[in-house]
């Protein structure tokens, strides 16, 4: 048995088919968009819907919220342990109404996008070719364009605005107010706060009612989301090329409202002759079912085989990595730490501090090279440029951590000094499964940055082969921007063409911890960043003597070292130190100038 799942804003839907696609169960359950439960939540939602649909064999999710390789990593692993052995096919639900209009059509000759109006929105195409589109499909905090929480929200503000200015409350607002048993439109500010997507959305029709009765701001949102939503579908369609498009309506939105779809297929028509627009002819879960089929096929042909945890997606890795014959030093076992786990404790302390002691000897066989990085990040940041850092893991984080130190201790803007970190935000605190295996990530980052020829990357990866980083750094090649790498791989050392311009290939050895490149390698590499952005800062003039004199005063502590400085290199008073600081904004280069260095 197929067992399909389409899983929205709104509700999930469960539909059972044999492998002929003859329908055999459909069961209908509560919202799930990835983005917005647990995985407790969606677990539950799976073993409730396994409760009542027996001899599964194997399972397609289409799924709100689903963007990247993690968000399907996360949904198949929980599916192996509700359905274990099932092989499956997990992608966003755009993907699933896409195979469900291709349900009839086995050669398709038409691109198809789809314009998707439900509780969210979004556009999404693919030609025959494979190539594929997409417009929206931002959440509702950024977009959504055109979907029911969209039609609500526009439409609550519009009858806000014209309560102010009228004094009349229209058809719609108090159409709001029956719905939500509010007593005033006050109450809804509070309302809205608390309302989840799905009930905000929940009030779209009232939207609808209140046009049909001719309420003017319940017909002007319409009007707007019509043109909106042409306005998507037309975008994606432009991105697949000027062939003929099929432009199919999936949503509750546009499939139960007609009068609204029709003015929006009126408009598509009228921008692109000859298109052909119609309603979704089977539910999406029906595509979910074809994902099913598609995972059934792909699966092993021993059952055996399967295994009950499915694997992470491949990485991708569309720039090439180097490799080498010898393991890095760095996932060597360090024979003098083979006995660590019996130890005395003083005796493991000397041995990692041992250790660490070496670290500056090995560094300052460097010297050339950093030097060579120093007076490249100077010159990009005295003549408008950028330094980058990139990296994954505790790699990532100490590029992070530098860049985050820079305004405060030297006054610069944030977007002097940026890290970028393999698996975003999440993987400063917590471990991204697979991030750090995706070149293409890397390069979209940098990409996104808007890197070019004033700016530098510094890619951080103790292996030296972090698909992630390697993306960065070839994209950030293409752009002209300066590349440097910094791992501890010397085996790495002879990489010739292409990125990095510069590479620090240092040998810090074995880890006490075998493998453990927070050790010695984060050591080594805190040390070499610390190096960098203080002697650059130091190189344009954020430095007099060992004082630094753009220090951002932003705390008592600070405050206190700025007036020290101030006194240090004027010989004022502490209290002229203090009027001069406060008379110039806690600015120090003014304050100095105001009392005059001292010779």
């Amino acid at each position: 048995m197929l067992l399909g799942l389409e899983c929205g804003g709104t509700r999930t839907v469960a539909i059972a088919a044999a492998e002929d696609f003859t329908l055999l169960q459909r069961i209908e359950s509560g919202p799930c968009n990835l983005r917005l439960v647990s995985d407790a939540e969606l677990r539950k939602q799976f073993s409730d819907i396994a409760a009542q649909i027996a001899d599964v064999a194997a399972v397609g999710v289409g799924m709100a919220g689903v963007r990247d390789p993690q968000d399907i990593a996360r949904v198949r692993g929980i599916l192996a342990t509700v359905w274990p052995g099932c092989p499956s096919e997990v992608d966003h639900d755009l993907e699933s109404a896409l195979s469900a209009a291709n349900l009839a059509d086995d050669a398709p000759t038409h691109a198809k996008v789809i314009l998707l109006s439900g509780t969210g929105s979004c556009c999404y195409g693919r030609e025959p070719s494979g190539r594929t589109a997409k417009v929206g499909g931002w959440g509702h905090q950024l977009g959504d364009r055109g979907s029911a929480y969209d039609i609500v929200h526009k439409a609550l503000r519009a009858a806000a605005h014209h309560l102010d200015h009228t004094g009349q409350w229209c058809d719609f607002g108090q159409r709001a107010l029956a719905a939500t048993l509010l007593n005033a439109p006050n109450d809804l500010i509070a309302w809205m706060q608390g309302a989840s997507k799905s009930e905000v959305a929940a009030l779209a029709p009232q939207v609808f009612a209140a046009a049909e009765a001719g309420d003017r701001v319940a017909r002007g949102t319409l009007a707007d989301t019509e043109a909106a939503l042409a306005e998507d579908a037309l975008a994606c369609a432009r991105k697949l090329g000027k062939k003929p498009t099929d432009f199919v309506f999936a949503g509750s939105v546009v499939l139960k409202q007609q009068e609204f779809a029709r003015r929006i297929a009126r408009r598509i028509r009228k921008s692109r002759p000859g298109s052909r627009v119609h309603p979704l002819a089977r539910e999406s879960a029906w595509g979910a079912v074809v994902m099913a089929q598609r995972a059934l096929s792909n699966a092993p042909a021993s059952p055996t085989a399967v295994p009950s945890k499915p694997a992470i997606p491949a990485p991708k890795t569309d720039f090439p990595i180097p490799a080498s014959r010898e393991m890095s030093p760095t996932e060597r076992r360090n024979p003098a730490s083979v006995r660590l786990d019996r130890m005395p404790v003083n005796a493991a302390i000397d041995l990692m501090l041992a250790e660490d002691e070496r670290l500056p000897a090995i560094l300052r066989s460097h010297r050339p090279a950093l030097a060579r990085l120093i007076r490249e990040v100077s010159r990009a940041l005295g003549s408008g440029g950028r330094l980058f850092y990139a990296g994954a893991g505790t790699s990532g984080r100490l590029g992070v951590l530098d860049a985050s130190e820079c305004p405060p201790t030297f006054r610069t803007p944030p977007e002097w000094v940026q890290g970028i970190m393999a698996g975003g935000f999440r993987a400063l605190h917590s471990a991204v499964e697979g991030a750090e295996d995706d070149a293409n990530a890397g390069a979209a980052a940098i990409e996104n940055r808007g890197l070019n020829k004033q700016d530098v990357l510094i890619g951080i990866a103790a292996s030296g082969r972090t698909p992630f980083v390697w993306g960065a750094l070839h994209a950030a090649k293409a752009r002209g921007a300066f590349t440097a790498l910094l791992c501890f791989n010397p085996y790495l050392a002879k990489l010739k063409g292409g990125p990095p311009d510069l590479l620090l290939a240092i040998d810090t050895g074995p880890e006490i911890l075998t493998g453990s490149t927070r050790l010695k390698a984060g050591t080594a590499t805190k040390l070499v960043l610390n190096i960098v952005t203080t002697l650059s800062m130091v190189r344009l003039g954020k430095v007099v003597g060992n004082l630094m004199v753009d220090l951002n005063p932003s705390n008592v502590k600070l405050r206190d070292r700025a007036i020290r400085i101030v006194c240090e290199l004027t010989g004022a008073e502490r209290s002229a130190a203090q009027a001069a600081l406060e008379a110039n904004a806690w600015v120090l280069k003014p304050a100095i100038v105001s009392l005059g260095r001292k010779s």
